[in-house]
């Protein structure tokens, strides 16, 4: 039986087609095998489904004798901050993240929290859930609730990465969309609060609800950022902050509610750990680079590109060194958190910056007239080799610069754009940017597009 779940690095899928509690539990085995795992950490979501297909994986890892450390209702971070605290042989989480109310998957990674890619493990669990051939449950396996002490020592590291002396009373707009990130963000608020931070907060659909009354928790799309810009300006907040699902991503907001682009996030961020840490390396994904190589440069950095996606930016850090890296996606990654994506740190790390240096519209104004850019252009194609191709034939005559590290790049004199099919989803992602001219960017956008939609 082929299994159709399996993506470039992880398990998703539509709830009943692609993925089933059944399903679950052979790549659970499955991953048991494939990694030698005698310890096992998992977690889930708050989705409906979850619970069932956290279950099954359980039993499966029992099934072979395998020692499953349980987070409960947890999110991905967590996961990954557990599986190297126990010193686990791997980790689970069950969730679909940002995807629709009918999907569902499992993140996964290998022992000391290192992505698990085709190379590394993926492929063999695919086989072995596929081939179905486990033969009879063992009975020595063992089930243990580690839920307080995982979750008290992950907050422990999110706050080693705040000078909680430097907060002022800010008011920021919190959203957790009815996700997974209340409860934790909860129990940061608590840790910070006894060190004595002034921070307050404004809390918006808080408590998980695997129904998503206010809709799938994804504030990458344009039509959901509304909800959280319409709360910041309300509550007069200093700035906003909003996660999807799992919340291994975050978003921000100034206080005049504008949304702020992820890339202008990972340029701060990346002055934030260069000032602490002068000459570090600084990993980026390539969709959209102008901004972050300067700012790394001008603060005396090393920028690194990798290929976009957790597995690949993971993966680069370790080799590298980096200190950070940040996809234009909000994912932003940590040395100090297991090499791992966090969507809790940046919302500490942004609050320390505000209450350092200003509003966070000041901060970004500048870079954002300097290197404007068009945000994530997605669009569904009938042929997308043939629309891509198209583009190619077009520009890359005139182009001063190729890369194919993800996609297609292209740069000229006073423009670049990356046009590449996702990893996850059937579509084609655009990203279009210059050097100081919007009006430039518009016109250049509406080039390329017209060639995708040529069909």
């Amino acid at each position: 039986m082929t299994l159709t779940c399996f993506k470039t690095y992880d398990i998703r899928g539509r709830l009943g087609v692609d993925l089933d509690e059944a399903i679950a539990y052979r790549v659970g085995r499955g991953f048991a095998r494939a990694l030698l795992a005698k310890k096992v950490v998992v977690g889930r979501d708050c989705r409906a489904s979850s619970q069932e297909l956290a279950a099954a994986v359980v039993q499966a890892l029992l099934a072979e004798d395998v020692e499953v450390l349980d987070l409960g209702l947890a999110g991905t971070e967590e996961m990954y901050h557990a599986t190297t605290h126990f010193a686990a042989d791997g980790g689970i989480e069950i969730t679909a993240s940002h995807n629709p109310i009918d999907y569902n998957g499992l993140k996964m990674v290998r022992k000391g929290s290192a992505p698990l890619d085709a190379a590394t493990g993926l492929s063999a669990i695919k086989a072995l859930a596929e081939a179905d051939d486990f033969g009879p449950a063992q009975s020595g396996g063992t089930l243990r609730d580690v839920s307080v002490e995982a979750r008290a020592a992950y907050v422990e590291t999110v706050l080693s990465f705040v000078d909680v002396k430097a907060l002022r009373p800010l008011k920021i707009l919190v959203n957790a969309g009815n996700g997974t990130a209340g409860p934790t963000f909860d129990a940061i608020a608590e840790g910070l609060a006894k060190l004595g931070s002034p921070l307050q907060y404004v809390l918006l659909h808080h408590n998980p609800d695997g129904t998503f009354p206010n809709g799938i928790p994804n504030p990458l799309l344009v039509e959901n950022r509304p909800q959280t810009a319409d709360a910041v300006i309300a509550a007069g907040a200093d700035l906003g902050v909003a996660w999807d699902g799992d919340f291994d991503r975050c978003f921000f907001f100034d206080h005049t509610g504008a949304f702020i682009d992820g890339e202008y996030i990972v340029g701060l961020l990346a002055e934030v750990f260069l000032a602490k840490e002068h000459g570090a390396k600084i990993v980026h994904d390539p969709r959209v680079v102008w901004n972050t190589k300067d700012v790394v440069a001008v603060a005396g950095g090393i920028a690194v590109q990798a290929r976009t996606g957790h597995a690949f930016v993971k993966q680069a850090m370790r080799d590298t060194g980096a200190v950070y890296g940040g996809e234009m996606s909000a994912h932003h990654y940590f040395r100090d958190f297991v090499w791992c994506d966090s969507g809790m740190i940046p919302f500490v790390l942004i609050a320390e910056l505000v209450s350092r240096k200003g509003a966070l519209a000041d901060l970004v104004a500048g870079r954002r007239a300097t290197f404007p850019s068009s945000g994530e252009i997605n669009y569904h194609l009938t042929d997308p080799k043939g629309a891509i191709a198209r583009v190619r034939a077009q520009f890359q005559p005139l182009a001063e610069t190729v890369d194919e590290t993800d996609g297609l790049s292209l740069e000229f004199v006073d423009w670049r754009f990356n046009l590449r099919s996702s990893n996850t989803e059937p579509v084609v992602r655009l990203n279009v940017e210059s050097r100081g001219h919007a009006e430039l960017l518009a016109g250049r956008v509406a080039q390329v597009q017209d060639l995708l939609l040529a069909d």
